[in-house]
């Protein structure tokens, strides 16, 4: 089980990481274009921002959360953008500010969560660490949508473990949301962490293997970068259907990004917007 205060922390950094990116934007920095289709800097934080005010309720409030439940499964397809259009219509500083206040509360609800407490969600309940790990994803994902934006270049840190762990727990949800059966054998994940060291997961003698970049794998399972523009290798048909279906994220099966140069990419990373704040499998918690 993790420590939730590692994850917290972790969070806090990752969050501190993108508020650098946008903290000094000018009101036309904040209307730039993303490479998620519609969705601008703006749009970026305030689905963040509103997501942080979603899972604060459900660490806190879980009637009114439950209530929130109820609007979303009332419009499955416009809760989200709805969300983020709201917040994104506000000027850039109250924005930022809401933000910052909510994403601390936030920090300050889940570090007083008793041992053992679980919170409601949009899928199953979750931990403190892995409501923690579940929005260091969402923070880490679409900080690569801002930094795209600005053609800024972020350096991979270790936070980039608790993505990885989540897109590998997630690999038969990927199979299951597309009407496909998981495979039946284990995988072998084998991935270069950016200190030079290495995250594997599964057995070693496993038949079907997946290898290479951590940053390459997080990002694809987070569908911000397409198979083809990864360094991963996969053996074995099973490991190689994956990658080009993988998601970290619970909901639709997401559509992905289109390689670098194709037709109607948007960015260098080209594509949707999911993940939307919900793992597809929980964190180490």
């Amino acid at each position: 089980m993790s420590d939730p205060v590692v994850v917290l922390d972790d969070l806090r950094d990752e969050s501190a990481e993108l508020d650098r990116l946008v903290g000094e934007l000018s009101e036309e920095g904040w209307a730039a274009p993303t490479p998620a289709p519609g969705w601008t800097i703006a749009h970026q934080i305030a689905h963040l921002a509103w997501t942080d005010r979603a899972a604060l309720l459900a660490a806190t409030d879980a009637d009114a959360f439950a209530a929130e439940t109820e609007k979303a499964l009332a419009a499955p397809d416009r809760f989200v953008d709805e969300g983020a259009e709201e917040g994104a219509k506000l000027p850039p500083a109250e924005l930022l500010a809401r933000w910052r206040t909510g994403r601390e509360r936030l920090q300050e609800a889940l570090r007083a969560a008793p041992p053992g407490a679980r919170f409601p969600w949009y899928g199953p309940p979750m931990s403190a660490s892995a409501m923690a790990t579940a929005r260091l994803m969402e923070t880490w994902a679409h900080g690569q949508d801002v930094a795209d934006a600005l053609g800024a270049v972020r350096v991979p840190t270790a936070r980039l473990r608790h993505v990885a762990w989540i897109g590998h727990r997630a690999r038969d949800y990927a199979f299951l949301v597309r009407g496909a059966p998981a495979p039946a054998e284990p995988f072998r994940v084998e991935l270069e962490a950016p200190d030079g060291g290495s995250w594997t997961y599964g057995p070693e003698d496993a038949a079907q293997r997946v290898t290479g970049p951590a940053l390459d794998f997080c990002l694809l399972v987070t569908q911000r970068l397409h198979r083809d523009d990864t360094a991963l290798v996969a053996e074995g048909e099973d490991a190689e259907r994956w990658l080009g279906i993988a998601q970290a994220f619970a909901g639709p099966a997401g559509g992905g990004r289109a390689p670098h140069g194709a037709s109607g990419s948007t960015g260098p990373a080209g594509g949707g917007r999911a993940p939307h704040g919900t793992p597809a499998a929980e964190g180490p918690a």
